[in-house]
């Protein structure tokens, strides 16, 4: 994760502008975020405006976020090195080529293999586009679940870094629930159903909240990207 130079435009569907994040609206709803709530005005004001750690919307995108489910992102990101160096550029042509052979000495385990390979034809039979998807929570997500392997942590991840819509919350995610318990000063981690529903006042900033989180968690002001963490 880290900070990037490139900004969101607003993009028209239906005529109508869909305004999604950049540095400049994360400073904003961390300072109206700040201005409701001590806990988030302690993380602002020592860790400063959190990242954008913006993702493109694409197959790329998604294929490293299988590989995220459930384990480290330095784990997730030897994988995805390791298929880089096989097949070069992870296109939805390079995956469907692959045995499963391949794909395991990757770093794949059967299940996200078959989850990659089920995007990747999706993709090849024109029946899913992750550039195309609406550019709204509501719509994004329905799309994005839909798809075998693309859970509501996946979809939500995919929103919000490679969407950059602003009110998203990525459901289920260990370190979002630590950084809370730690920053709340609550007596155990929450889990899934406590976690979403004490962010559901965040709204309608929740992506902000959770990267202000994420940020807290991962070091803040001390904290530097690898250079091979998948973002921009």
């Amino acid at each position: 994760m880290g900070t990037a130079s490139t900004s969101f435009q607003p993009t028209h569907r239906g005529g109508s502008a869909v305004v999604v994040l950049d540095h400049a609206a994360i400073e904003a709803h961390a300072e109206e975020l700040a201005s409701l709530s001590p806990m988030f005005a302690g993380l602002l004001a020592r860790n400063g405006t959190p990242p954008l750690w913006r993702r493109l919307p694409s197959f790329q995108t998604l294929v490293r976020l299988v590989l995220e489910q459930q384990v480290s992102l330095a784990s997730a990101n030897a994988a995805y090195r390791k298929l880089e160096v096989r097949v070069g550029d992870a296109t939805p042509e390079a995956i469907l080529g692959s045995t499963d052979a391949e794909l395991r000495s990757d770093g794949f385990s059967r299940q996200k293999s078959g989850y990659v390979r089920g995007i990747a034809m999706l993709i090849s039979d024109g029946e899913f586009a992750p550039e195309s998807l609406a550019a709204t929570s509501d719509g994004a997500m329905v799309e994005l679940l839909a798809i075998r392997g693309v859970g509501p942590w996946t979809a939500a991840c995919f929103a919000l870094f490679a969407l950059g819509l602003p009110d998203v919350w990525p459901r289920g995610d260990r370190a979002l629930h630590v950084s809370m318990s730690r920053t709340m000063g609550l007596t155990a981690v929450p889990g899934s159903d406590e976690a979403e529903g004490l962010a559901a006042s965040w709204s309608p900033h929740r992506s902000t909240a959770a990267r202000m989180l994420w940020h807290d968690y991962l070091g803040g002001r001390a904290y530097v990207q690898a250079p091979d963490a998948g973002f921009v």
